[in-house]
């Protein structure tokens, strides 16, 4: 029989332990994946040539004051995709903010408008910033009316009555400023197989959603990069490497 000060040690451990969120890492890349991009220009993506292009081998987006969007524009990769596995490193400036879209569906256009290269749907968030919750890996409904549909750190389910938040944090604020590294090269994995997402940053979880409307769910669409409308920034991207699943 365990004495009452050996019993209630073990139950504050054990309290302690079950509190604790264990980091789940990102799983080993899969053999053979496509690269999306050959390192040397934008063959099987389409978007603004003015504010698209490649340097020093990685995709390189930009807008200044003389040369800018009107509205988020993307730079879309030529293939649908379903169920699949993502992989590529972001880098970015902190005067704005970019995505990556996947599950999208082309938004039309005016056939005169000079941004002819819009999305809806999905968006994992990329920004430049370490402080919870306007981090990069959020999910974005671009175009749609959930807003930021899955937060950095959530475990959520979204039904047709809304959003369901499941259990402790996937990560705490603390731990996310020491795994995200500003002004520097970051990896992200995205994999969406069925409706459910995980998103995954420099190999470890940091969202987990299940996306249950019944109306408001992407099952499959374009993936796409993007540069958002208002101050000038600039986003790059490389090593873009895909596995349909």
């Amino acid at each position: 029989m365990l004495r009452p000060v050996l019993f209630g040690t073990l139950c504050l451990f054990a309290s302690a332990c079950l509190a604790e969120s264990p980091a789940v890492a990102a799983p080993p890349e899969p053999d053979g994946m496509t690269q999306l991009f050959n390192g040397e220009d934008l063959t099987g993506w389409e978007g603004n040539s003015r504010l698209w292009s490649v340097r020093d081998g990685v995709i390189h987006g930009e807008t200044t004051k003389e040369v800018s969007t009107k509205g988020n524009t993307f730079l879309i990769w030529k293939d649908e995709v379903a169920d699949f596995e993502l992989r590529l490193s972001f880098r970015c400036t902190a005067s704005n903010n970019s995505g990556i879209q996947y599950r999208s569906q082309r938004v039309k256009t005016d056939e005169q408008a000079i941004n002819q290269w819009v999305l809806r749907g999905y968006q994992h968030e990329i920004r430049n910033e370490e402080d919870l919750p306007s981090v990069p890996g959020f999910i974005y409904d671009e175009k749609g009316s959930r807003g930021r549909i899955c937060l950095v750190g959530e475990k959520a389910v979204w039904n047709e009555d809304g959003k369901k938040v499941i259990g402790e944090p996937l990560i705490s604020k603390d731990e996310f400023k020491e795994l995200m590294k500003v002004d520097q090269w970051n990896d992200v994995v995205i994999i969406a197989k069925g409706n459910r997402i995980r998103h995954f940053l420099n190999g470890r979880l940091i969202l987990d959603f299940t996306d249950k409307h019944p109306e408001k769910s992407f099952s499959k669409g374009l993936l796409g990069l993007q540069l958002h409308a208002g101050a000038p920034m600039w986003a790059e991207f490389k090593n873009v490497r895909l596995q349909n699943l």
